[in-house]
């Protein structure tokens, strides 16, 4: 250990005289470990919820949309091999009808966007409620029933008062002319599935039946209204909806997941962008409270200072005692910062029930937020930009004081003493 780190750590030891510098480095110190957690904990959360809403979007939502302008695709099985021949991204591409109509069942009434899809979709992959004796995809297209089967949510089951193996009937916008003046056509299906998807806003409002059902049902023959494409990752959604729009220009229509939804999760990075400049105030504060600390030391220490200069310490090297004392102070708050930071973060959830059940008060809703537990996801790459920050915040902070201790002149420091 070379004198400068020597003299460094020395004089970060209180003498009886000298206590209240110490405190105010220990002070700094807590300043910069409350900073550093407090900021990690924060990214963490919103991070959790970042991921937790795009999942819920993805719940449901196709990573690309394959459309065309005002009207249904008649081509859909020539569509879809030339979009698999087009991106080698894609792991699967289904049709689908879309369409609104109301619900009708025991006098009540649901607005709805019933939908028509195929074996294997995603919707599947949920939580599902179906009868005993079938799951509720091999329900829902299985042949020979006496009425063709829908799945609709857990909402529009509670508005309409139904349950599985209950009747209701779908109107959709489609009208006959009878003497009677115009009659809205109807027709009945039978509840074989209900989903609940926690928070769940992008289903609430969704009723699925089979692909073929949907067809006859809207009066469109083999037609669909566009084409669900699923990529390996959703993070390649966007470079393979760039490829689709050079396979399929106008009047086709080519939309990512991001396209649809992607503003909304811009403004929760945004949010998470605020929150980490408001926070990182708090380690800025903690730097002030480090220039402090070496400022009231170089005071105190002009006496030692001199002495080391005469002695051929050179102005460097007094100036790397006081940088080596303040990067001690901002390592030592940032090490404690980030470990209590990832402590909390990790453990988010359980604090959190820990606070609801000794309070009694409902801190986070599971319900509101579709989530089964309270979100935190700890990226590596946040928590060394944290760190990072702080470490540059606080050898920042060092500059002057150590500037000025090397400019110390040893005749007028000992001139009095």
């Amino acid at each position: 250990m070379n004198y400068e780190w020597f003299v460094s750590l020395r004089y970060l030891r209180a003498k009886r005289k000298q206590t209240f510098i110490s405190v105010i480095s220990f002070l700094s110190i807590a300043g910069v470990m409350l900073g550093v957690a407090a900021l990690i904990v924060v990214l963490a959360v919103m991070t959790g919820f970042h991921d937790a809403v795009r999942q819920q979007i993805l719940g449901s939502i196709p990573h690309v949309l394959i459309q065309r302008y005002g009207e249904e695709l008649k081509d859909a099985p020539k569509v879809i091999a030339a979009a698999k021949a087009g991106s080698k991204q894609i792991v699967s591409a289904q049709p689908f009808v879309s369409k609104e109509a109301m619900l009708v069942s025991q006098g009540n009434v649901a607005a709805v966007t019933v939908k028509g899809i195929e074996a294997g979709n995603k919707i599947f992959k949920q939580k599902i409620q179906s009868a005993v004796g079938g799951d509720a995809e091999t329900l829902i297209f299985a042949s020979g029933r006496d009425l063709p089967g829908i799945i609709v949510g857990i909402d529009t089951a509670s508005t309409l008062g139904v349950s599985v193996g209950d009747k209701i009937n779908v109107i959709p916008p489609i009208f006959s002319m009878t003497p009677f003046g115009m009659t809205p056509k109807m027709k009945s299906f039978r509840v074989v599935g209900i989903f609940r998807q926690r928070g769940g806003f992008m289903d609430t409002y969704f009723a699925y039946v089979d692909l073929r059902q949907a067809q006859r049902l809207l009066e469109i023959g083999d037609a669909v209204t566009g084409i669900e494409i699923e990529t390996d990752s959703f993070d390649h959604a966007g470079v393979v909806s760039q490829e689709l729009r050079a396979t399929f220009p106008y009047p086709y229509v080519i939309r990512s997941w991001e396209d649809l939804f992607g503003s909304f999760l811009s403004a929760i990075k945004l949010e998470k962008l605020g929150l980490f400049i408001v926070l990182g105030i708090i380690v800025l504060v903690a730097a002030f409270n480090i220039a402090t600390t070496l400022i009231m030391v170089v005071m105190e220490k002009h006496k030692d200072i001199a002495i080391l200069r005469t002695m051929g310490a050179t102005s460097q090297s007094i100036m790397k005692i006081f940088v080596f004392e303040g990067l001690i102070i901002g390592t030592f708050g940032t090490g404690a910062g980030t470990l209590l930071g990832l402590l909390l973060a990790k453990n988010a959830d359980l604090i959190i029930k820990g606070i609801e059940h000794l309070t009694g008060v409902r801190i986070f809703d599971q319900a509101v937020y579709g989530m089964e537990r309270f979100p935190s996801v700890v990226y590596l790459s946040d928590t060394m930009a944290v760190a990072a920050t702080a470490m540059i915040i606080c050898l920042l902070a060092t500059i002057y004081p150590a500037w000025r201790a090397a400019r110390m002149d040893p005749a007028e420091a000992l001139r009095y003493d």
